[in-house]
């Protein structure tokens, strides 16, 4: 594999409670190790049928937002055709349709290229996966 494409996975333990996990600094480090001042783009990619990853602002109430209004969109009762595992768990095989399992960002001069707010999250609605897996991927 050329330097011009690098990828890592990361292991993220979610835990049996819904959760955004802020996975910007996990980005950052990945890419002063791989990007080496060049400018390219960052994959990040979750390879779960029930999880997704947002870019949002984070630690003023967002990611708390996020996850109610999920509640609001998608909630977990026994309306979903979708039924094993936990009550209301077809509702998590729909949250990839709202919050996509990708996201491409901008790498400039090595670094992610993300607004003053902006936090790299993975949202996991699941409570039933305790462990995640996200795929950090540098094209440059």
């Amino acid at each position: 594999m050329s330097d011009a494409f690098t990828t890592h996975v990361l292991n993220v333990a979610t835990g049996s409670a819904e959760q955004i996990v802020d996975l910007t600094r996990d980005c950052e480090s990945f890419l002063r190790d791989v990007a080496r001042g060049r400018d390219g783009l960052l994959n990040i990619f979750v390879p779960h049928a029930t999880a997704g990853i947002a870019v949002i602002e984070t630690g003023a109430g967002s990611d708390d937002d996020l996850l109610a209004a999920l509640h609001t969109l998608l909630p977990a009762d026994d309306r979903w055709q979708h039924r094993h595992g936990s009550p209301g768990h077809g509702r998590d095989h729909v949250l990839p349709a709202i919050v996509p399992p990708h996201a491409t960002l901008p790498v400039i001069g090595g670094a992610l290229e993300l607004g003053t707010w902006q936090s790299v999250c993975l949202v996991d609605t699941n409570i039933s996966n305790l462990d995640r897996q996200v795929r950090l991927s540098f094209l440059g």
